[in-house]
């Protein structure tokens, strides 16, 4: 990998059989926000959280969300100073419907809603077709309203820990596909 990755796990963080868990261990350098508020989240906090690890990165990273880390990640674009500049692009899976009957009460809350903006960087939107948190159009929906490219994985679950994606390898080459999109965006080197 190309790029540093800043890891934006869902409620409750991602745990060691979670393929974000399994990248972050693999992949050197890889970077995971650490909020206070992992169990009730607040939406500043999270925001907060993910500027910190951006600005601890040595070089513009990719931000690889799940679930209701989708979500921090397209606030921190809208609220953060220059995201698009310090950051090569995010990589988001299934985030979930803040108006589905699943979405947790914790979120609401603590101010999760769906930023309807562009994202101002180069992005793809992952999803399931049996995901209990968004169903496949919805998510095709925010992955046009945040500009994001689309990516239908067929029944995964909430592409998580119980859906048994192991390394999830398949991930991994779309997330390499987001890095080459994200260095043609950059243009050519300074020489």
């Amino acid at each position: 990998m190309t790029h540093p990755l800043v890891i934006v796990p869902g409620i409750g963080g991602s745990g060691p059989e979670h393929w974000q868990s399994r990248w972050e261990a693999a992949l050197p350098g890889a970077l995971r926000i650490a909020p206070a508020s992992w169990d009730e989240p607040e939406v500043g906090d999270w925001v907060a959280a993910i500027d910190r690890a951006v600005a601890a990165s040595p070089a513009p990273p990719l931000l690889v969300a799940h679930s209701l880390g989708c979500l921090a990640v397209a606030h921190w674009t809208i609220e953060a100073d220059a995201a698009s500049a310090r950051t090569a692009g995010a990589f988001l899976v299934a985030p979930p419907d803040p108006s589905g009957p699943a979405f947790p009460r914790a979120a609401v809350t603590g101010g999760f809603t769906l930023p309807s903006a562009p994202l101002g960087l180069p992005a793809t939107v992952l999803a399931s077709t049996d995901d209990p948190y968004a169903e496949l159009a919805r998510s095709a929906e925010f992955a046009a309203a945040w500009g994001a490219g689309f990516v239908d994985l067929g029944a995964r679950g909430h592409v998580n820990a119980a859906s048994g994606l192991g390394e999830w390898p398949e991930g991994l080459q779309v997330l390499e596909d987001v890095a080459t999109t994200a260095r043609r965006a950059a243009g050519p080197p300074a020489a």
